[in-house]
């Protein structure tokens, strides 16, 4: 089988991350990512990997990623169901980037590993820190996803989620469409919130349903995160975007960590965050659907 071109300089990577001399021996690509090259890749002693390759100026997106996944699996207890691929090691040359995680084999979703997912999502959710943020800035698909430590969650939404978002749209130069809105929708934030004070809990930040999958046994899994503290509501309302979650997942989630009152009614300001970031990475519908989502929002605090 062929092999990536820049194997050498992986291998190398690998081996000083894994103590020992490791050579890959086989390379399969892996479909499903839309930003970098995903491989599964076997080594010499039939260790199995799972590989993203980039270009050489994409390797903060992947750096990122590994310390969202480190993250989350500190964080995750013995007794929380969830599984958390394990980093071994981010690295890049001068014409490609890469990220080397354990691989995970994925099986077929049942209602049981859905339960198991809501169950250990709600545990992940009682890891909480002081402040709302994260360590370091990150991505949210390719954007630019600020993190910086703050108090007040209300402050924290509208200036680092869904303002940055609009300098971003300022930017591709589809603002003016949005700018009433955006405009008021900021002025609005803390009537929307109104009474609401989360804890800043662990989030994954991207909970979509092609970023949780459950492995050859049914274990549950999640990858590909956006990681900082926040509401926790803000991973529950993505759940609900794009599909792939059923009954199953939120009546668990629930039994363990029951939402609080009004989550119904804060969903879709935490959704537009998501609707406005596909607005700016792939424009078109998006723009349209994130002003009538705004339209909304300023009805519903009127």
């Amino acid at each position: 089988m062929p092999r990536f071109p820049a194997t050498a300089d992986i291998e190398r990577s690998l081996s000083q991350a894994m103590g020992q001399a490791t050579q890959l021996q086989a390379w399969q690509a892996v479909s499903g990512g839309s930003i970098h090259q995903a491989w599964h890749a076997t080594s010499d002693n039939n260790q199995h990997f799972f590989i993203k390759t980039n270009h050489h100026t994409k390797r903060h997106t992947l750096e990122a990623e590994a310390l969202g996944l480190e993250a989350l699996g500190k964080h995750i207890s013995p007794d929380n169901p969830l599984r958390i691929p394990a980093v071994y090691t981010c690295g890049s040359n001068d014409e490609y980037s890469w990220l080397i995680l354990e691989y995970l084999a994925f099986g077929r979703n049942s209602s049981k590993s859905q339960t198991a997912l809501g169950t250990g999502l709600a545990m992940l959710h009682q890891q909480t820190a002081e402040q709302f943020g994260f360590a370091s800035d990150n991505v949210i698909g390719e954007s630019l996803q600020t993190n910086a430590w703050m108090n007040d969650w209300i402050t924290f939404w509208a200036e680092q989620r869904l303002d940055t978002q609009f300098k971003l749209a300022k930017q591709h130069g589809f603002y003016p469409h949005i700018e009433a809105e955006a405009e008021q929708l900021l002025e609005l934030i803390p009537a929307l919130l109104y009474g609401h004070q989360p804890s800043p809990s662990l989030l994954h930040g991207d909970l979509w349903g092609g970023n949780a999958a459950c492995d050859d046994i049914g274990n549950p899994v999640i990858f590909d995160p956006a990681v900082y503290y926040g509401d926790r509501e803000c991973d529950i309302a993505m759940t609900t975007l794009f599909g792939g979650f059923s009954p199953e997942f939120y009546a668990a989630y629930n039994h363990v960590y029951p939402l609080e009152n009004g989550y119904q009614q804060r969903q879709n300001l935490y959704n537009l965050y998501h609707i406005l970031n596909h607005a700016n990475l792939f424009g078109s519908a998006y723009i349209m659907q994130s002003k009538s989502m705004m339209q909304q929002l300023i009805r519903q605090a009127s």
